[in-house]
């Protein structure tokens, strides 16, 4: 609106001088035009005199309001553009859509509207390729503000492809159209064989229609998209509790029954957990493998392929669990005389989930390092299992690198006593690190820097209750800066003293490193559950190039965990996350640096909806570059045989990821 008002009285303002050319003579000849009377605030006061100061000075009181609310609606009308330029830049550099440098939220509709396969004219007229409005029944008639002849509530009840036909078969957007007003909008009369789709509800709400247009854009994509694309292998990984602790495979035969089951699901092989644990359990260098010997030849039963974990931390919170897995007996007998083999919070507690990196090169493991601990251990598999390689039985092998198998310092750990959303703390006050730590300060020439931060909060904290994460807070100080470089190198370090040593073991393997989506605190500015996981991510940082140009040494495939939902229970905004923006970031750090990508559902992502983030996230549609996950390993909750699983929609992610699927889609 404002800009027609503007271009009219630019018109206004041009039209004397083009007339002035033609006119001159007239005007010379014409007598002056008489005094101009008073008009506005001057005529008043000449009209009442000098006894109406009152009003005057009301008047005065009521433009000055004027001004002020002209400069607030000028406030907000910058600040709605900034909003739609960074909308637009990000559709321009992320979504590849190829908007003009003065695009609106028009141009911004009708180039979502033409990704979804839609016509847009010139003049606003959306219409299907299959109707055009020349073929439309009917002439198209006008629809008061806000109604539409379908409400969003009926997509719920109905299948993708009746939704599809529930839709209006031509949309003609007006020129008018904004996120404010949707006055213009006409529909024209739908087809006879969608009248009995007829919903009775009316939209009362602006968005409502963009909500529909969406929901017809997603439900064409849905159907149709997956065919043709890459195909990008399913892996399953089987129980962990299917070995127990003494290295025996409990059930053969639900073992049989299970991979029987993936089989039919057509997935392209399973992921064994081998656990440090449990193989050199009770005495160094001792390895027992018979229970997973047992494993291995059912799998072969079944011709699937295998990804075998180098599982080197603990698993599971009390003895009581069918799954707890501890460390190695005999290391938790040397970390009762030496507890500094463990990581270490600042107030001392130690965390058994992994030993501390600052052993690395220590001899305190009879005698080993931990570096050496941990290539002996993959070098026995090699050796136990060197015809699996021959058969190409094992198509790749995952290193575990941290807690929970992820490369992560162990921050976040229940034992502790953390809970979402929790910033965790760092895990550097092991006498090893703080040698560490020490040596770092000195070099840099401070030496009263070999300290943790005294002011980093609680495990349970939030980033504004603690001196160090909070906004302008010492993270971004001299002091800061140094010390989580330190402690993010100590993390680059660990990871290529293990993968060099792992290069030597698996010759022509492929490497799989893990890498933790820790997407909550990702909108503040310290980005405080990255810091203390290992990762120095703040938003003037890029955390994961230093990380990946490491693994890019290695020919490392980046596993990424890909988080749909937060935490049940809990809502973004109260955490500040930000889940999507932290896997962009990290898949295209990672792509940029030629690494392949692969991804892993977290235990939150087992609806259709879920599915649909993960397939969105494999295939990206709108790169150029035509990236796409090379495997994608599946989580599931808990044993295929036990039912928690509903097939008809792990049958159907599968088919997604394959490229297979057809036309219609399985019932919800």
């Amino acid at each position: 609106m404002s800009g027609s008002l503007n271009d009219d009285s630019f018109h206004q303002d041009l039209q004397p001088q083009a007339n002035h050319g033609s006119d001159y003579l007239s005007h010379q000849l014409q007598p002056p035009p008489p005094p101009r009377r008073p008009r506005g605030f001057a005529a008043t006061a000449a009209a009442m005199g000098p006894t109406s100061t009152t009003a005057a000075a009301t008047g005065g009181k009521a433009k000055r309001e004027r001004e002020k609310e002209k400069e607030r609606t000028k406030l907000r009308e910058r600040h709605r553009r900034a909003i739609t330029s960074r909308i637009l830049a990000g559709l321009r550099q992320y979504g590849n859509f190829p908007l003009p440098a003065r695009a609106d939220m028009n141009d911004v509709l009708a180039a979502l509207a033409r990704e979804a396969g839609w016509v847009v004219e010139t003049d606003g007229t959306t219409y299907r390729h299959s109707t055009p409005p020349s073929q439309s029944q009917g002439a198209a008639f006008p629809v008061r503000s806000g109604v539409s002849p379908i409400s969003s509530g009926s997509f719920k009840g109905c299948s993708i492809k009746a939704a599809l036909d529930c839709q209006p078969s031509v949309l003609r957007i007006g020129e008018s159209l904004s996120p404010a007003s949707l006055d213009s909008v006409v529909i024209t009369e739908r087809d006879a064989k969608n009248e009995k789709h007829t919903a009775s509800s009316p939209l009362h709400a602006a968005h409502c229609l963009e909500d529909q247009l969406i929901q017809d854009i997603h439900s064409r994509e849905n159907e149709s998209q997956f065919r043709g694309t890459p195909y990008v292998p399913v892996y399953v990984m089987l129980a962990t509790g299917i070995i127990n602790n003494f290295c025996q495979l409990i059930d053969p035969d639900g073992v049989r029954q299970e991979l029987s089951h993936l089989q039919s699901l057509n997935v392209d092989g399973v992921i064994v957990d081998c656990w440090w644990g449990i193989v050199e359990a009770w005495n160094p260098q001792k390895y027992v493998w018979s229970g997973y010997r047992d494993l291995f030849n059912i799998i072969r039963e079944f011709k699937l392929k295998v990804q075998v974990v180098m599982a080197f931390h603990a698993c599971g919170g009390t003895e009581s669990e069918d799954a707890f897995i501890k460390l190695p007996q005999w290391v938790l007998e040397i970390g009762k005389d030496n507890p500094d083999i463990f990581f270490t919070d600042r107030e001392g507690r130690r965390n058994k989930d992994c030993l501390s990196w600052g052993i690395d090169k220590e001899r305190v493991l009879r005698g080993r390092t931990g570096i050496e601990v941990y290539f002996d251990f993959m070098r026995s598999f090699h050796t136990e299992y060197n015809d699996l390689f021959a058969e190409g039985l094992v198509s790749a092998i995952e290193i575990g690198l941290g807690a929970s198998g992820e490369l992560k310092y162990p921050s976040f750990s229940e034992r502790m006593g953390w809970r979402y959303p929790g910033i965790g703390e760092f895990q550097c006050y092991d006498k090893y690190l703080q040698q560490s730590l020490r040596k770092a300060a000195g070099l840099r020439g401070h030496s009263f820097w070999a300290r943790g931060p005294d002011n980093a909060g609680q495990y349970n904290s939030r980033p504004h209750e603690s001196g160090f994460f909070c906004e302008r807070g010492d993270y971004d100080s001299y002091y800061g800066r140094f010390f989580l470089q330190w402690y993010a190198q100590t993390l680059i370090y660990h990871v290529d003293n293990v993968l060099s040593l792992a290069s030597l073991v698996f010759e022509e393997t492929n490497f799989i490193v893990k890498i933790p989506a820790v997407y909550w605190w990702y909108k503040t500015s310290s980005h405080a559950a990255e810091l203390t996981a290992g990762f120095y991510n703040p938003s003037n940082q890029d955390g994961y190039s230093p990380v990946f140009d490491v693994l890019k040494k290695h020919s490392v495939i980046v596993k990424l965990v890909c988080c749909g939902m937060p935490v049940a229970g809990q809502e973004e905004g109260d955490a500040l996350a930000d889940p999507e923006s932290l896997n962009w970031q990290i898949l295209n750090s990672a792509w940029d640096r030629g690494l392949t990508v692969a991804g892993e559902n977290s235990p939150s992502c087992y609806d259709r909806d879920g599915y649909m983030r993960i397939i969105d996230m494999a295939k990206p549609r709108s790169d150029p570059d035509r990236h796409h996950f090379s495997f994608f390993a599946y989580r599931q909750p808990s044993a295929l045989i036990q039912g928690a699983v509903c097939f008809p929609e792990l049958d159907y992610f599968i088919k997604c990821m394959h490229g297979e699927i057809e036309g219609d889609l399985v019932p919800s």
